[in-house]
């Protein structure tokens, strides 16, 4: 698995779990990580802020829109 490399704006992605539920999405605010790698300080869509270690569900949207990096 290729490693996430991401930066302040981008988009994390959460694939959903379960048939029906839909995708959770976050902003990425900060990367603590060795050159934007994980953890993340997220806020998720309902606005809740975390520290967040992806895992294999999920992927990023830079905010270039130059693609995605799982």
């Amino acid at each position: 698995m290729k490693p996430m490399h991401a930066q302040a704006g981008d988009r994390l992605v959460v694939r959903r779990h379960r048939v029906g539920e839909p995708d959770r999405t976050a902003e990425i605010l900060e990367t603590r990580g060795d050159g934007g790698g994980p953890p993340y300080v997220v806020r998720w869509s309902d606005g809740h802020v975390s520290l967040m270690f992806p895992g294999s569900d999920a992927f990023l949207e830079h905010q270039s829109g130059a693609g995605s990096t799982a």
